[in-house]
């Protein structure tokens, strides 16, 4: 088992303001981190994904079930037996003290001697690419050093668990894409076991070997990137992963693994598992799925009706038969830029189409 973390059954319940009554924060969620590898907790405000990284760490007590870092059952471990390590939102440096001193802090307090403390800090420094900024003051630094020397802190004390709890929240769009790249790298370098608390499904998908996609206290969804994209279960998953076309169809026949879906467009087959006639269902269609080319082309026909240029992307949105289709362009087949109301066809391939529950709306 190693370094991995399992949660069983987990459990929390606070007491809502003012004797409001019981507020259920998590609600049965169990999961499992691979020795070595990063999971993300995403979803949105209030999911209960960063209590869950909370009782992880031992700083909130679990109303029930169980938490395991390798074959130890640490519920009941206080946070400072754990051997965990958190990377907060807000930094947490100590703004006296310099970045040599704040690095070796969780050493000196556990009594490194001062030799070992100084090899242990400069190996971080350059590990995390901050060579020459010891002497440096936090107010001296940039909001994404200011995030490495963080990293390198949690990093220096070898924990058998590296925590994030939203790191990249408070810098520019710019740095957070670097930032990612960089904590990627170094959890990938040192293969330690990562639970990375985020709303941003952009940092998900790029950062994690699987994300679990947290709803109202419970997982919807664990996949890789990958599976939680293509192959959203549930309504939400798809909705909250990326941009999507919805539209809402009945199965009406069912042969081995694929269905044929009625919408008002006409019918699809889709190749689809667990449906059954009758079934209603929602059919996912991606912007990016979608190409437009020249009238009479495609499978169906329709006009544009907006089009947003975005420099390196286009969208159109593009009336079809009464539904309004979200297009993401990357080729243009046989066509230019499109204005409002010129006509086109639009084409897809049969792969490309997912179905969704349409009971899973609620």
């Amino acid at each position: 088992m190693g370094n991995s973390v399992r949660v069983e059954n987990l459990r929390k319940v606070f007491e809502g303001r003012g004797g409001s009554g019981q507020v259920v924060a998590v609600d049965g969620v169990s999961l499992e981190v691979k020795d070595g590898s990063l999971v993300t907790l995403l979803g949105p405000s209030g999911c209960g994904k960063t209590t869950v990284l909370r009782m992880i760490a031992g700083f909130e007590t679990p109303t029930g079930g169980e938490i395991y870092i390798g074959d130890e059952r640490i519920t009941a471990v206080p946070a400072n037996k754990r051997r965990t390590s958190m990377v907060f939102q807000s930094y947490g440096l100590f703004p006296h003290m310099s970045v040599y001193d704040n690095i070796g802090y969780g050493l000196r307090i556990r009594r490194v001697p001062a030799p070992e403390i100084r090899d242990r800090v400069f190996s971080m420094l350059d590990l995390v690419d901050l060579k020459g900024t010891e002497a440096r003051l936090p107010s001296q630094l940039s909001g994404g050093q200011q995030q490495r020397v963080a990293l390198a802190r949690a990093l220096i004390t070898e924990p058998r668990v590296l925590l994030f709890d939203e790191p990249l929240s408070n810098l520019d769009a710019k740095l957070r894409v670097q930032m990612r790249q960089e904590i990627r790298r170094l959890q990938q370098r040192l293969r330690i076991t990562s639970v990375y608390v985020t709303h941003d499904q952009d940092e998900a998908m790029t950062l994690s070997d699987r994300i679990v996609l947290m709803h109202r206290g419970r997982i919807e969804q664990v996949g890789t990137p990958q599976e939680i994209y293509n192959r959203p279960r549930t309504l939400f998953v798809a909705d909250f992963i990326g941009k999507g076309n919805f539209l809402a169809g009945t199965v009406r026949a069912v042969d081995g693994g694929r269905a044929e879906v009625e919408i008002p467009q006409g019918r699809l087959w889709v190749s689809t598992e667990g449906f059954h006639p009758t079934d209603p269902v929602w059919l996912l269609l991606r912007p990016e799925a979608i190409a437009l080319g020249p009238p009479g082309t495609g499978r169906w026909q329709g006009h544009v009706a907006a089009a947003t240029y975005l420099g390196s992307e286009m969208f159109y949105d593009v009336m079809v038969g009464g539904q309004s289709l979200l297009v993401k362009v990357v080729h243009l087949r046989g066509v230019g830029l499109l204005g409002s109301g010129d006509p086109v066809g639009v084409l897809f391939e049969e792969g490309s189409l997912h179905l969704v529950g349409r009971e899973a709306a609620s």
